[in-house]
């Protein structure tokens, strides 16, 4: 053994008492000592942020573990089922459930969220891999987050979205959206009629990190959304998009804007153990040059009548109202805090402070900006202190931020404000023309507010490019074709993504499947694309007609990671019955209004024996099923099944199932977290043949529509068998 191995052993041996550095105070003790930071307490005490007479409390909070929330996804009709379930399965089970002699506590609905969708439990992992009920419990939860019914996400970060107040025709920016939990929300409210048409708003989900991006795209595609574009661009410098308006170029301005930017996270201590080691104060004034930037950015890009949320996980007044105040001076009266303290009914919460001071991190205090002496002029900025005018404190109303306390509701910290645009910011008063000849100005342009803005707002916007200047040179130099910018004027990063290639009307792709699935005349063809320019299309994708329009007009200013919801998939063996494509699962809900032939109507016994059996005979289907199947060609289908109001055991919601109509037998194309979520649904338990369902399903993903693979079972009488080959 070296010697610094030997050292590091001594170490631990001296600091636990136990060779191993283990000691016998057992699994928590360790993090006891860790959970202290003094600078940490004797900053917040000295601010004043915690109510007077709270301070244990609140201390005593943030040392303890964060319960973990779920929500349930609203938008989906089986938002309702699943809830049910929920409660009447798991949840009574629960109650009266005993570990190692201790009574388990039952998961509990937030308040404040509406509906009872969303749900906190401080049960631990430990504790639910000791009890087989809570295993099943917890593999639920996998399961149906995975198919997107379910998301995991902290409680205080659902609250953004709920305060943007967002309808089906907003158009959303994200500005820093990874990993994604709100993004998801944001979809969910865009889509909260599934019953009308695809939304006419859409979803710009934009994050700086390349890698961090792939994990939004895997949050989005599990909602299966067509109104979603996930975008890679510093959140500081976010290209300003043009659109068609009336044959028209104009700036593309969103109605709702999602800001939750990078922050010091001393709001999440009880989950991120790391904070309490290295919180320092140094952390928020590294951090404000780069919120202002951003919340800067955000407000220029927000239509008039527009809101945008402002959002921390910080408790620090430097990197919330700090933020908040120099917007508000730099508008001129454009923005406005609005008073949102009845639009979160139930939800605790304490009123934004108008006076803080700052603190270095050696514990040396600052007042104002005129005690801060010339050698940290560069670390410490104007910004960062309170307006000095009282009137123009007054009229900013800070004390309508929020900051959710942990301790109110056994959360995490977090501060939120909503600012709403009354008008142009000062610095976009003008009309610059775009580079199209022939357009009009638009009714809003911008300028770069360096420009105009006092000596604080240009150090905190000073590596600000003018990105308009960009957008004039560039246009759409290939009808009908959105992808990666080769402009050389930016650094891309990360993968290389392959093209997205919008479709014409008179693509020879169409008519066959016109034909064959008797689409609407409506169907918007436009809106589909692909992933290449040559060769054969394997997979169709669809968007929005809004998103569609943003897309093609700005093909070489965003850098788009994905988009798109697939809704066709190429099978050869299909071209035998007269259409090469087959209806893909993800997309089935945002096509099925389409769609005029190719319907096989089912019952719940047809659902199990589909889900349940690889390949069943035709003659396994109930009567009515059956005859219509017998009517059908070979060929991808749709199973619909319609809920009976009467029948209240079965699901109460409506079902679409892509499948494949063999010669004599018919087959299921769902994934496999999506069977289990139906097959709950159905009241049929998946848990103990999961690992056997596990094999077949990775046997079913490699074969690409070849050789249906072995039958597989589970906790039900039917049986299976494979009879025809299916693609």
């Amino acid at each position: 053994m070296g010697k610094k191995n030997k050292n590091r052993k001594k170490k631990q041996q001296d600091r636990n008492g136990e060779p191993g550095g283990r000691s016998n105070a057992g699994w928590g003790a360790g993090y006891a000592d860790i959970k202290e930071n003094k600078l940490f307490e004797q900053y917040y005490q000295k601010l004043k942020i915690v109510p007077e007479g709270e301070w244990e409390q609140f201390m005593e909070a943030v040392r303890e573990p964060l319960p973990a929330t779920i929500r349930i996804t609203g938008y989906k009709s089986h938002a309702k089922q699943i809830l049910h379930y929920l409660k009447e399965k798991y949840f009574k089970e629960i109650q009266d459930l005993e570990v190692d002699g201790q009574k388990i506590e039952a998961p509990q609905p937030l308040s404040w969220y509406p509906d009872e969708l969303a749900w906190h439990t401080n049960m631990s992992r430990k504790i639910l891999r000791k009890s087989p009920l809570l295993e099943k419990f917890h593999q639920f939860l996998v399961s149906e987050t995975e198919s997107g019914n379910i998301s995991r996400q902290e409680a205080v970060n659902m609250i953004p979205p709920l305060l943007l107040k967002i309808a089906p025709h907003h158009k959303i920016l994200d500005m820093c959206a990874a990993p994604g939990s709100k993004t998801a929300q944001l979809i969910e409210m865009l889509h909260s009629n599934m019953d009308g048409p695809i939304p006419e708003g859409f979803v710009i989900a934009n994050d700086v990190d390349n890698k961090r991006c792939y994990l939004l795209v895997h949050q989005a595609k599990r909602l299966n959304s067509p109104c979603i574009v996930v975008v890679n661009h510093d959140a500081s410098n976010i290209p300003r998009l043009q659109i068609d308006c009336d044959g028209k170029k104009d700036i593309l301005f969103y109605d709702r804007i999602l800001c939750d930017v990078p922050c010091s996270r001393d709001g999440t201590m009880r989950k991120n153990i790391d904070v309490w080691k290295k919180w320092t104060t140094s952390n928020s004034l590294h951090l404000h040059g780069l919120q202002m930037r951003i919340a800067v950015h955000g407000v220029e890009q927000l239509a008039v009548g527009g809101r945008m949320v402002y959002s921390t996980c910080s408790l620090n007044p430097i990197e919330d109202e700090a933020v908040i105040a120099s917007l508000l001076e730099k508008s001129e009266g454009a923005l406005e805090l609005a008073d949102v303290a009845n639009e979160v009914p139930g939800l605790k919460w304490v009123p934004g402070v108008t006076s803080w001071k700052l603190m270095t991190k050696t514990g040396q205090w600052y007042t104002n900006w005129s005690e801060v002496p010339q050698n940290r002029h560069t670390q410490i900025r104007p910004t960062m202190f309170p307006p000095t005018d009282p009137e123009k404190l007054k009229e900013m109303k800070l004390e309508r931020c929020m900051r959710i306390l942990p301790h109110h509701q056994n959360t995490g910290g977090f501060f939120v404000a909503v600012l709403v645009k009354k008008a142009p910011m000062p610095w976009n008063r003008c009309h610059p023309k775009l580079g199209n000849k022939g357009t009009e100005p638009a009714a809003e342009a911008e300028k770069t507010p360096a420009e105009t803005a006092d000596e604080a707002g240009e150090a905190a916007m000073e590596d600000k490019p003018k990105d308009l200047e960009a957008s004039r040179e560039s246009t759409v130099k290939q009808d009908g074709v959105c992808g990666p910018p080769p402009s050389k004027k930016m650094k891309l990063f990360g993968f290389k993504e392959d093209p997205f290639v919008f479709l014409s009307e008179d693509d020879p792709v169409f008519p066959p499947i016109q034909k064959f699935y008797n689409l609407a005349p409506n169907f918007p063809k436009l809106n589909v694309l692909t992933r290449t320019h040559d060769g054969k299309k394997l997979n169709l994708y669809i968007v929005s007609k809004e998103l569609r329009n943003v897309l093609l007009n700005n093909s070489e200013r965003m850098k788009v990671i994905n988009t798109g919801v697939k809704v066709w998939s190429r099978n050869n063996d299909g071209e035998q019955s007269g259409c090469a494509y087959r209806l893909a699962q993800e997309g089935i809900y945002s096509l099925y209004p389409y769609i005029n032939a190719r319907i096989i109507t089912v019952s719940v016994e047809d659902i199990k024996v589909l889900l349940t059996q690889e390949n069943p005979f035709l003659s396994k289907l109930g009567a009515q099923s059956h005859a219509q199947a017998k009517q059908l060609g070979i060929g991808s289908i749709v199973m619909r099944y319609e809920p009976d109001p009467e029948n209240q055991d079965a699901p109460q919601c409506p079902i679409e199932l892509c499948g494949w109509r063999g010669k004599i037998s018919i087959r299921a194309f769902v994934p496999r977290n999506d069977r289990f979520h139906y097959l709950r649904m159905l009241g049929v338990e998946v848990f103990q043949e999961k690992r056997r369902y596990d094999r077949f399903e990775a046997k079913a993903e490699g074969q690409e529509g070849g050789c249906a693979p072995d039958s597989m079972s589970m906790e039900t009488d039917l049986k299976t068998e494979s009879t025809d080959k299916s693609p």
